[in-house]
Parts: structure tokens; C-alpha cells; sequence
């Protein structure tokens, strides 16, 4: 494939890309978001192979990776459970970063990225050339290094290898200066080495400390703030991949490395509006821990923070069949019991006996930007039914029953009325203002962020315990007898 040819395919991917993105901001074109995405990555990968830049000797070990990545992804694709896609998506990005680390390594101990390909001739590069390689080089493995370790550490968190509770180390902003200004100084040393037997010392010394920082970084990060996490590690990995575009001379790596980085920081952008939180605040430490329970006493016994009042499966049905207005909010619970199916049933049943479902879906719902869009859509829940949280709020005074599966800190009234909170000010579905509300839990614990919620304790609210999946086959039986 000839050079313009290679360009011109560039573009289209390119162009390809841009729709993609602009697909998967609503739920409705997200299909044909995912599709433009595959064919743009499709002629981008095509075009590169058969490029100009790859030699017929190098092809075959190409090919051969290609297939081994591929037959790996597939496999990925048929075993990983819909439950399992955020550390999935962290996995993705920590192979991002990995991939950055060696190609900068690699760029760097390659003698013929030092010289210009001229009418067949290696022309050495002048001295500013070679400073700004060195420094997409250099900038391009820290980068790297720290989304390398960083999704790692998220991986470990979100598959619960790992607990979920921030670790933080005393003086740990001093650490994090120390490391940068150790950063700063073997960069200097770096840029002045005059062969690459000294270059290897700083390039060295500044990788470990990138991935000890990525390691302390999301370490000091609460469960409670994981989605965005997530969303801030796939910007790192678009910066990443931009910096390997500049490494390699590549204008589509660039370009989408800038796309994703940049989509990626506006996300996190969002996702700390969301939870009343900037985004400095996250990275200085965030809160949450794996799950808890209300305080307990001196002896060790559980101090109750009122009185729940259960409910069977028979009397939700009831409620439901009774009801007119019916407003449904997933979270993680339902997502870990795969219950998304059963609700999409109940949901179908309550529409045919003219009942208005809908679903308020909170933006840090779940381990990641978009888990319960994806679950819902998987489970073919209509998207005209789906609602962001400030669409839905003003309607739960109106509403007779508000349903709340697996979810808790996004419904946690304490928000609002306990300025002592770790969530206070942090916006969250007002379910409790509806008739009557429904909270779907296996226990009395509390969520992801350690905190207990009040709403389990309001006289309109009831308590249906038990495995999600199991207890809404039990409401669909009884709906349907």
C-alpha cells in the first residue's frame, strides 16, 4: 500500500472514529456508534499492516500477533460476564499503558529512529529533532507506566481482589511531589545523555517511580468513586496512545489517542459533578470501602438506625399491579445478580396493563460511566423508557411506587440531610419521595461508599430481601397468577 493511499485511509478512519464517538452519546445510535468504530479500526489496523512502514520481512510476525490477540479477545468476549466489564474495561486500558512503555522503550533503543529516510539515505536528526523525540519518548512511558499500574490497581479493586477501602499513606502529597520532581530531574538527564547506555539510567529510574505513583494514585481511591476511576484511566490511555502516535510518526494515532484522552477527561468531568466531588479531590483520596454495616456498640452488636419494614414478593407484585406510575432504579445489585432480563419482563407485563415504567439510572450507577445502560439495553429495555436522574427527580412526588434493585449511596437521602456525611451535597434519586418505595437488598449492609442510608428506615419504605434475580422471578410468578 503506497503512502497516499495509507493516508487516505487514515482519514477515513479518522472521520470513522468521530461518528463513533457522536453515536455513542445517546442510547438510540450507540449500535451504530460501536459499528462506525469497528470499521474505522478495521482500515486503520489494514492500513498499517500493509503500509509502507512495515517491511515484507516483518509481516509474518504481525500477522502472527494479530491472530493470537485476536483469538484472546474472543475468548475474552464469550467468557467475561456482563458483571465483569468494568475490570474488563480496566484490564483494556492497563494493556494500553503497557503497550506505550514498550514501544517507548523500543523507539528508544532502535538505532534507526535517530536518522531521517531520504531518497534511500539515513540522514542523522538535528539536535532539536532528536530533544523532541526524546521527549515524546520520555513523556510517552510515563504515561504509559502510570496507566499501566494504575489499571492494575483498578482491575484488582473492581474484580474485589483487591479492597475497595483508600489507602493512605501518611504525607502522601509529599510523596507524590517527591516523585514528580525525581520525574523532572532524571528528564533532564535523560534529554542530556549522548548515548543510549546512559539514557537507559533515567528512563529506568522515572518507569519505576510512574508505576509506583499509578499503584499509589488509585490505591488512595475509595470504591465509592471507581466509575470514575475508570473514566479518568481511559483518558490516560488516550494520552497514551497519543504519545506512541507522536513516537512512531503516526497522525491516526495522534489523533484518536487525543479523541479518547480528551473524551475520557470530560467524562471524568461529569462523573465528579455527579458526586459533588472535583476531580482533584478524587485523586488526593476518595472515600468508600467494600461494604459494611451500621456502626456497631462497644460489645460488637450492631446499632439499629430504626425499624425496617419488610415486604414478600407477593405484596411488591400487589403494589406494582395497583400502581400507575412505577419508576425503576437498577444498580449494581442487579447488575451482580444478572437480573436485568426479569426486570425487562416485569417491565413488559406492567406496560401491557398500562402502567407507566420507567427507569432513573444515576450517572455513577455501577463499577463504570454507562454499567446500567448497558445492562438494560442488553436485556432489550426500550431506550425511550430510560432516564438520566435529572430527568426523573421532579416526577417521584407523583409517582406510586419507586423500585430501587441493588442500588444504594445514588438513593441515600443522607445526601441531602447530613451535612456530616461522606455524601453529603452529592446529587441522588429522590425515591424516597414517591408513594411507596421498594429497596431490593440481600442484607442490611451498606454500599460501596460505607454509608448508612435513612431511606431503608422511612415509613413508606419497604424492605424486599434476598437475591435480586430470585426474588423478582418470585414478584413476575406472582404478577402473572
Amino acid at each position: 500500500m503506497s503512502g497516499s493511499l495509507a493516508t487516505v485511509s487514515y482519514i477515513g478512519a479518522t472521520i470513522l472514529f468521530i461518528l463513533c464517538l457522536g453515536g455513542l452519546s445517546n442510547q438510540e445510535t450507540s449500535r451504530r456508534g460501536n459499528l462506525y468504530g469497528m470499521i474505522g479500526m478495521t482500515i486503520a489496523v489494514l492500513a498499517t499492516v500493509f503500509g509502507p512502514q512495515v517491511t515484507v520481512a516483518g509481516l509474518p510476525w504481525i500477522i502472527a500477533s494479530m491472530v493470537v490477540g485476536s483469538a484472546i479477545g474472543i475468548y475474552l468476549a464469550r467468557v467475561v460476564q456482563m458483571t465483569q466489564m468494568p475490570e474488563l474495561v480496566a484490564f483494556m486500558h492497563s494493556m494500553v499503558g503497557l503497550a506505550a512503555m514498550l514501544v517507548g522503550y523500543a523507539n528508544y533503543i532502535d538505532p534507526v529512529t535517530s536518522f531521517h529516510l531520504i531518497d534511500g539515505k539515513n540522514i542523522p536528526l538535528s539536535e532539536a529533532e532528536r530533544a523532541i523525540h526524546e521527549i515524546e519518548i520520555y513523556v510517552g512511558v510515563l504515561i504509559g507506566a502510570i496507566t499501566f499500574s494504575g489499571s492494575v490497581i483498578a482491575f484488582g479493586k473492581l474484580s474485589a481482589r483487591i479492597s475497595g477501602k483508600p489507602v493512605l499513606l501518611p504525607g502522601r502529597h509529599l510523596l507524590n511531589l517527591a516523585g514528580l520532581l525525581i520525574v523532572i530531574y532524571f528528564g533532564y538527564a535523560f534529554l542530556h545523555a549522548t548515548t543510549v547506555a546512559q539514557g537507559m539510567t533515567p528512563i529506568v529510574v522515572m518507569t519505576v517511580i510512574a508505576l509506583l505513583f499509578g499503584i499509589h494514585m488509585v490505591m488512595a481511591i475509595g470504591g465509592a468513586d471507581m466509575p470514575v476511576v475508570v473514566s479518568m484511566l481511559n483518558s490516560y490511555s488516550g494520552w497514551a496512545a497519543a504519545a506512541t502516535g507522536f513516537m512512531l510518526s503516526n497522525d491516526l494515532l495522534i489523533v484518536v489517542g487525543a479523541l479518547v484522552g480528551s473524551s475520557g477527561a470530560i467524562l471524568s468531568y461529569i462523573m465528579c459533578n455527579a458526586m459533588n466531588r472535583n476531580f482533584l479531590s478524587v485523586i488526593a483520596g476518595g472515600f468508600g470501602s467494600d461494604g459494611g454495616t451500621p456502626a456497631p456498640k462497644g460489645d460488637g452488636t450492631v446499632v439499629p438506625a430504626g425499624e425496617v419494614t419488610p415486604i414478600l414478593a407477593a405484596e411488591t407484585a400487589e403494589l406494582l399491579r395497583e400502581a400507575k406510575s412505577v419508576i425503576i432504579v437498577p444498580g449494581y445489585g442487579m447488575a451482580v445478580a444478572q437480573a436485568q432480563h426479569t426486570v425487562y419482563e416485569i417491565t413488559k407485563y406492567l406496560r401491557e396493563k398500562g402502567v407507566n415504567v420507567r427507569f432513573g439510572i444515576h450517572p455513577v450507577a455501577g463499577r463504570m460511566p454507562g454499567h446500567m445502560n448497558v445492562l438494560l439495553a442488553e436485556a432489550k429495555v426500550p431506550y425511550d423508557i430510560v432516564f438520566e436522574m435529572d430527568e426523573l427527580n421532579e416526577d417521584f412526588p407523583t409517582t406510586d411506587v419507586s423500585m430501587i434493585i441493588g442500588a444504594n449511596d445514588i438513593v441515600n437521602p443522607a445526601a441531602q440531610d447530613d451535612p456530616t456525611s461522606p455524601i453529603a451535597g452529592m446529587p441522588v434519586l429522590e425515591v424516597w419521595k414517591a408513594k411507596t418505595s421498594i429497596v431490593m437488598k440481600r442484607s442490611m449492609a451498606s454500599g460501596y461508599a460505607g454509608v448508612d442510608n435513612p431511606l431503608f428506615y422511612k415509613e413508606n419504605n419497604r424492605m424486599l430481601f434476598g437475591d435480586a434475580k430470585k426474588m423478582l422471578d418470585e414478584v413476575l410468578t406472582a404478577l402473572k397468577t
